[in-house]
């Protein structure tokens, strides 16, 4: 994930913010985002060790310890965005827990950001996530949340490009076989996605669209004729 961070940067891939799940861990991935300035909501297991200094009160343990000592007046309900049931909708829970002037980490966006803890509760079963935070001070929770909903729009075009486009139907026996398929086949799927974007933002005005019923039922209301 690192690499493909840094690929990216090298790239000129215009992006503000990371968002991944506990799989890919958090060390590498951190440094590399800190050193760009780029803002990350990266998912952590329950027992990652949490530390704050310079806030009231302090804040020290695992995640999942944190998030049991934590008042109700700690959680606030936000929409992690817009889903096939309609909103989708948790209580979450952020804590700052220092602020780093972007000096001290070599960054090129200068100014203070800040490290923090957002936690994540299924309304239905209060099932908890973790997530580390990286951010420019003053980001709001919603834009955190924001941000750590969007893996929900990833999965959800992983799934389309595997039952569409065939993303997952290949035999390769190489990286490279591997990656020219899944390349191949994410270049297709960009292309319709835009294709369908133009096609769906291309609206005719009512006038046009006056103008052209009249025309087209015209001649016959003149004519009386009848098809």
């Amino acid at each position: 994930a690192s690499m493909m961070i840094e690929r990216s940067i090298e790239a000129g891939v215009p992006f503000r913010w990371v968002a991944a799940d506990s799989v890919y861990g958090v060390g590498d991935v951190e440094r590399t985002l800190r050193r760009a300035g780029i803002g990350y909501v990266l998912g952590v297991k329950g027992n990652h060790w949490f530390g704050s200094w310079a806030t009231e009160p302090l804040i020290a343990g695992e995640a999942k310890d944190i998030a049991a000592g934590l008042p109700d007046q700690a959680w606030r309900r936000l929409s992690a965005g817009h889903g096939t049931k309609g909103e989708r909708l948790y209580d979450w829970a952020y804590l700052p827990l220092a602020d780093l002037d972007a000096e001290e980490f070599d960054c090129p966006i200068a100014g203070p950001w800040t490290r923090g803890l957002l936690i994540r509760r299924n309304i239905a079963d209060g099932d908890l996530a973790y997530f580390t935070t990286w951010s420019p001070k003053g980001t709001t929770t919603q834009e955190l949340v924001n941000v750590e909903g969007t893996r929900w729009r990833i999965e959800e075009g992983f799934e389309t490009a595997k039952n569409e486009f065939g993303l997952d139907h290949n035999e390769t026996r190489s990286w490279h076989g591997w990656h020219r398929h899944v390349s191949l086949v994410m270049l297709a799927y960009a292309v319709m996605a835009s294709v369908r974007y133009q096609a769906n933002s291309l609206k005719p005005k009512k006038t046009q669209l006056r103008t052209r019923q009249s025309l087209s039922a015209g001649p016959f209301r003149r004519s009386g004729a009848s098809s």
